[in-house]
């Protein structure tokens, strides 16, 4: 069986109400609400959608804890309402965890804060947080050192594991509703002229072509990019809107004594430290560097790595970790405001719309910081400063992305006859794809190739990826297996899973021998740098100290 891809059309010489820049999850969130008022909308990104800072994020859906600390009640409040409806909106891909906040002796906040700050923090929520019993938190407390007394409290926040997914499903909505979606298209510059941006200079990265587009308005939505678009443009601003700050992760294997709810702490040095189950291993991060390189070349350095372990081997010293837990380590450049000689965790996470026309580029805006959490409340910011007309969303409305619930029994079964597949194959499509999960299940029914995992080792099956490939703008093989199926990112993945999967996939697509090749190669290329295995870590010495 053999199913093509269909080559995309230029959008040369094209009018467009609004050019959104960056495929990131507020870009694509710009360009939903946008579409969806009806203005024709472009949303061009130089990569992949999700594959910048919204891969190398922590995952974390919350209100902002931590926030609290400098006063910015407003972003709090701001933060619940969009977790609360994220949580009903999406609860496929968004669910409540367990948080526990740990204290020790050595601990620079006091208990007292921290009970003071959670409570505050469930009233901002207009809800009481369930909390886990009292057997799981004596379970906890025995795997920690037992060199220390504890304070262990409890609070819930919630978790997007992919929020790639949740990109290519607001990617899949805009579209609906109109906008076209151009990833891996580079914007070369913004034209600037007479005062105002009037279009971008684009080059596709796949046919090669350089095309250019008219607009009435362009969001520069590019994260850590902002300031070199601005440069590229020649739109000068009188000092750089951002200040890159690097935050790194390393994923482990799941070790004896790793808890089954999240973990929030302090490392040595004082600073905030998540111990996160994720994706059936667990995740430690995460740092804050400073870092004004190029955000697409960002790495964890070894020292950072060295930290991330250190900490989780101090909580956790019966474990005894080591560099063989860690599965790999990755790492994104925050979008902070620039804000020097701030420390960058004092550095608001409130995001700006900076705008242009004093430095002679009207119609030109540029998103500053933001967030997981509030992406949907920054794009109905954005579309009400370009003068489009927003209303707030009921918090009880559920709109064509509400999701079915991957815990029903009787829907999992519905899926599972649907695409004569497994009801474990037809649990994990509906994870990831909510309603979608159907149409995948009917498409699966096809044939055999279709139904066949998409490697030895996971239930995802070659028909989801098919889906990414036809209906949820995937490119590249990276595009699927990191992104829109994102197994690649699972505890077993190896080279040879990479070399079955490709030829699973070119099976269906098929791809020649030079071009099953040409993805594979392509591939690893990007997952080895996405995905870093450490070179030198030395934990003993460090757990030591």
């Amino acid at each position: 069986m053999s199913l093509t891809v269909k080559p995309r059309p230029s959008v040369d010489g094209q009018h467009f109400h609004v050019v959104v820049i960056g495929g990131g999850i507020n870009g694509v969130a710009v360009a939903r609400e946008c579409a969806r008022a009806g203005k024709r909308t472009l949303l061009v990104e130089q990569n992949d959608l999700a594959s910048g800072v919204t891969s190398r994020s922590t995952r974390i859906i919350h209100g902002g804890l931590r926030y609290l600390e400098h006063g910015e009640l407003g972003l709090v409040r701001e933060s619940v309402r969009d977790r609360e409806r994220l949580l009903r909106e999406r609860s496929h891909l968004v669910h409540p965890v367990h948080f526990l906040f740990l204290l020790n002796e050595t601990s620079q906040r006091s208990a007292m804060k921290v009970r003071a700050g959670l409570w505050l923090y469930q009233r901002l929520a207009g809800k009481t947080s369930s909390v886990l019993s009292e057997m799981e938190l004596k379970r906890v407390e025995r795997t920690l050192d037992a060199g220390h007394k504890w304070s262990i409290f409890n609070y819930e926040d919630a978790q997007c594991e992919f929020p790639e997914r949740l990109v290519a499903e607001w990617a899949i909505e805009a579209a609906a509703a109109g906008a076209i979606i151009r990833n891996h298209s580079e914007v070369l510059a913004v034209d600037v002229a007479a005062g105002r941006a009037r279009g971008v200079l684009l080059r596709d990265r796949i046919s090669g072509k350089d095309e250019r587009v008219d607009a009435g308005w362009i969001v520069n939505c590019t994260g850590p990019w902002v300031d070199r678009i601005c440069q590229r443009s020649a739109v000068r601003t009188s000092k750089p809107l951002l200040g890159g700050v690097r935050g790194s992760h390393i994923v482990l294997a799941p070790f004896s004594g790793a808890p089954s709810a999240a973990l929030y702490t302090e490392a040595a040095d004082g600073r905030p430290v998540f111990v996160l189950p994720w994706n059936e291993q667990v995740m430690v991060g995460t740092t804050e560097v400073p870092d004004t390189g190029d955000p697409a070349r960002t790495s964890p350095s070894n020292e950072e790595i060295e930290y991330l372990l250190r900490t989780v081997s101090k909580l956790f010293p019966k474990a005894k970790l080591s560099q063989h837990e860690i599965k790999y380590a990755f790492a994104g450049v925050r979008p902070l405001p620039n804000s020097p000689g701030n420390k960058a965790s004092a550095v608001t996470r409130r995001h700006f719309l900076h705008d242009h026309t004093s430095e002679g580029a009207a119609r030109l805006i540029s998103v500053i910081g933001g967030k997981l959490t509030t992406a949907a409340s920054l794009a109905r910011e954005c579309a009400r400063k370009i003068g489009i007309t927003v209303a707030e969303p009921s918090m009880v409305a559920m709109g064509p992305g509400s999701s079915l619930d991957p815990m029903l029994d009787q829907e999992v079964s519905e899926i599972a006859r649907a695409g004569s597949v497994s009801e474990e194959t037809a649990r994990g499509m509906m994870e990831w794809h909510g309603q979608n999960a159907m149409d995948i299940a009917r498409m699966a029914l096809v044939s055999a190739e279709l139904r066949a995992p998409i490697c030895p080792h996971t239930s995802h099956i070659v028909a989801e990826v098919v889906q990414g490939y036809r209906k949820e703008f995937a490119v590249t093989l990276a595009d699927v297996l990191l992104r829109r199926v994102p197994v690649a990112l699972g505890a077993c993945w190896s080279e040879s899973c990479s070399r079955e999967a490709a030829l699973r996939i070119g099976a269906v697509l098929g791809w020649n021998e030079q071009a099953l090749g040409a993805n594979l190669e392509a591939f690893e290329m990007e997952r080895t740098a996405f995905l870093k295995k450490p070179s030198r870590v030395s934990p003993l010495e460090a757990a030591a100290d």
